[in-house]
Protein backbone atom coordinates (compact mmCIF):
# COMPACT_ATOMS: atom_id res chain seq x y z
CA UNK A 1 0.00 0.00 0.00
CA UNK A 2 1.39 3.25 -1.33
CA UNK A 3 1.37 6.44 1.33
CA UNK A 4 -1.02 9.20 -0.46
CA UNK A 5 0.42 12.75 -0.11
CA UNK A 6 -1.38 15.15 2.02
CA UNK A 7 -3.79 17.35 0.14
CA UNK A 8 -5.95 20.07 1.23
CA UNK A 9 -9.24 21.53 -0.33
CA UNK A 10 -10.86 24.76 0.00
CA UNK A 11 -14.07 25.47 2.32
CA UNK A 12 -16.17 25.93 -1.04
CA UNK A 13 -14.82 22.55 -2.54
CA UNK A 14 -15.92 20.54 0.69
CA UNK A 15 -19.12 22.62 0.69
CA UNK A 16 -19.97 21.61 -2.77
CA UNK A 17 -19.19 17.82 -2.00
CA UNK A 18 -21.41 18.11 0.94
CA UNK A 19 -24.01 19.53 -1.35
CA UNK A 20 -23.56 16.61 -3.63
CA UNK A 21 -24.14 14.38 -1.13
CA UNK A 22 -26.81 15.62 0.20
CA UNK A 23 -28.66 15.96 -2.97
CA UNK A 24 -29.03 12.35 -3.31
CA UNK A 25 -25.58 11.16 -4.81
CA UNK A 26 -23.89 8.33 -3.12
CA UNK A 27 -20.65 8.42 -0.58
CA UNK A 28 -19.25 5.84 -3.02
CA UNK A 29 -19.91 7.68 -6.32
CA UNK A 30 -18.48 11.30 -4.73
CA UNK A 31 -15.57 9.92 -2.94
CA UNK A 32 -14.51 7.78 -6.05
CA UNK A 33 -15.16 10.58 -8.99
CA UNK A 34 -13.35 13.24 -6.57
CA UNK A 35 -10.22 10.72 -5.10
CA UNK A 36 -11.01 11.30 -1.71
CA UNK A 37 -10.82 9.59 1.63
CA UNK A 38 -13.33 8.56 2.98
CA UNK A 39 -12.93 9.57 6.31
CA UNK A 40 -11.95 13.06 5.14
CA UNK A 41 -15.51 13.03 3.28
CA UNK A 42 -17.12 12.17 6.36
CA UNK A 43 -15.86 14.22 8.57
CA UNK A 44 -17.08 17.16 5.92
CA UNK A 45 -20.16 15.79 6.06
CA UNK A 46 -20.68 15.63 9.84
CA UNK A 47 -18.87 19.25 10.44
CA UNK A 48 -21.19 20.62 7.67
CA UNK A 49 -24.25 19.36 9.64
CA UNK A 50 -22.65 20.38 13.23
CA UNK A 51 -21.50 24.06 12.84
CA UNK A 52 -21.71 24.70 9.07
CA UNK A 53 -18.02 25.38 8.73
CA UNK A 54 -15.29 22.98 8.40
CA UNK A 55 -12.80 24.53 10.34
CA UNK A 56 -11.09 22.36 13.40
CA UNK A 57 -11.36 25.12 15.86
CA UNK A 58 -14.92 25.70 14.93
CA UNK A 59 -15.85 22.16 15.35
CA UNK A 60 -13.95 21.85 19.02
CA UNK A 61 -16.20 21.42 22.29
CA UNK A 62 -16.37 24.01 25.29
CA UNK A 63 -13.86 21.34 26.97
CA UNK A 64 -11.43 20.87 23.96
CA UNK A 65 -10.81 24.58 24.05
CA UNK A 66 -10.07 24.69 28.02
CA UNK A 67 -7.73 22.04 27.37
CA UNK A 68 -5.79 24.00 24.72
CA UNK A 69 -6.00 27.01 27.00
CA UNK A 70 -4.39 24.96 29.83
CA UNK A 71 -1.83 23.62 27.92
CA UNK A 72 -0.30 26.84 26.76
CA UNK A 73 -0.88 28.85 30.07
CA UNK A 74 0.65 25.54 31.78
CA UNK A 75 3.72 26.04 29.12
CA UNK A 76 3.84 29.79 29.46
CA UNK A 77 4.25 29.52 33.47
CA UNK A 78 6.90 26.42 32.99
CA UNK A 79 9.03 28.71 31.21
CA UNK A 80 8.58 31.67 33.33
CA UNK A 81 9.86 29.57 36.23
CA UNK A 82 12.91 28.39 34.01
CA UNK A 83 13.78 32.07 33.53
CA UNK A 84 12.93 32.68 38.03
CA UNK A 85 15.47 29.78 38.25
CA UNK A 86 18.25 30.89 35.93
CA UNK A 87 18.12 34.29 37.57
CA UNK A 88 18.07 33.12 41.15
CA UNK A 89 21.30 31.19 39.75
CA UNK A 90 22.91 33.98 38.70
CA UNK A 91 22.34 36.28 41.40
CA UNK A 92 23.50 33.62 43.82
CA UNK A 93 26.76 33.72 42.01
CA UNK A 94 27.06 37.51 42.78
Amino acid sequence: MTKRERRTYTPEFKEQMVKLYESGKSKKDIIAEYDLTPTAFNTWIKRSQTTGSFKEKDNRSPEENELIKLRKENQQLKMENDILKQAALILGRK
